[in-house]
C-alpha cells in the first residue's frame, strides 16, 4: 500500500487579468508522504499560496491531476468536493477567517456540524483545552488577540480529523511570542497526532523544524527541493 497521503501531477494554475494570461504554477509535481511535515517556502509571490489552495481542492488547476488520500479530486463538481474537503482535509488561513457571530467553541464545531457529528461540541472542548483556551470558548473572536483567534482556527481544522492539515503563514500576522506559540501547538500536534502538516511560510524558525521544504520560484519547484 501506498505510503502517499497526496500525489500532485504536472500542475499549473493561470488567471486572466485584462485578458491577459498569468501563469502562477507552472508544471508542478509533488508527493506528500503520511505523517509527514513539508514546509512550501519561496519569496512573495512564488505561488506559495496558490499551490496550498489547489493542493488542498479550494481552488482548481488549469491543468493537471491531484490525488488526495487515494481520491482523484482533479474534475470534481464544487458539491462532490465540497464534503471530500470537510472530510479529509483541515485548513489554517494567516487571516483566520473565523465567524464573527459564532463564539469561540462554535466556530470550532462548525465543520462538524456540517457532518451532523452529535459529538461536535465535546470534541470543541477538549481540542481547546488541548490549545489552552478552555477558558475562552464563549468569547467572540472581537474579544480574542490575534494568537487566541489563531489558535481556535488551528482547532476548528481539526475538529474532523483531518487526514492532512494545510496551514498558510499562520504566523504571519502575529507578533514573534505568539508566533513560536502557534509553531509549538502546530507541531505538538503534528507530533502527537503523526498528522500530515502541508505549511506556507516565510518563517524560518518553522522551516528548520519540517521533514522537507519545497522552495517555489516563479511558481515552479526548484530541484533538490
Amino acid at each position: 500500500m501506498s505510503n502517499s497521503i497526496l500525489i500532485a501531477e504536472n500542475l499549473s494554475k493561470n488567471y486572466f487579468l485584462g485578458g491577459q494570461k498569468i501563469t502562477v504554477l507552472k508544471d508542478i509535481s509533488l508527493t506528500i508522504n503520511k505523517g509527514e511535515f513539508v514546509v512550501i517556502a519561496g519569496s512573495s509571490g512564488s505561488g506559495k499560496t496558490t499551490l496550498l489552495s489547489v493542493l488542498s481542492g479550494l481552488d482548481r488547476p488549469s491543468s493537471g491531476k491531484i490525488i488526495l488520500a487515494g481520491n482523484d479530486i482533479t474534475d470534481l463538481t464544487e458539491d462532490q468536493l465540497a464534503p471530500v474537503r470537510n472530510d479529509l482535509t483541515g485548513f489554517v488561513f494567516q487571516a483566520f477567517h473565523l465567524i464573527p457571530s459564532l463564539n469561540g467553541i462554535e466556530n470550532i464545531m462548525f465543520p462538524a456540524e456540517l457532518k451532523k457529528d452529535s459529538n461536535a461540541r465535546n470534541k470543541a472542548q477538549i481540542l481547546l483545552d488541548q490549545v489552552g483556551l478552555a477558558h475562552r470558548g464563549n468569547n467572540f473572536p472581537e474579544q480574542l488577540s490575534g494568537g487566541e483567534q489563531q489558535r481556535v482556527a488551528i482547532c476548528r481544522a481539526l475538529i474532523n480529523d483531518p487526514e492532512i492539515v494545510f496551514a498558510d503563514e499562520p504566523t504571519g500576522n502575529l507578533d514573534s511570542e505568539n508566533s513560536e506559540g502557534i509553531i509549538k501547538i502546530l507541531l505538538d500536534l503534528h507530533k502527537d497526532r503523526q498528522m500530515t502538516l502541508v505549511i506556507a511560510t516565510h518563517s524560518r524558525s518553522l522551516a528548520s523544524r519540517a521533514d522537507r521544504i519545497v522552495l517555489l520560484h516563479d511558481g515552479r519547484i526548484q530541484e533538490g527541493s
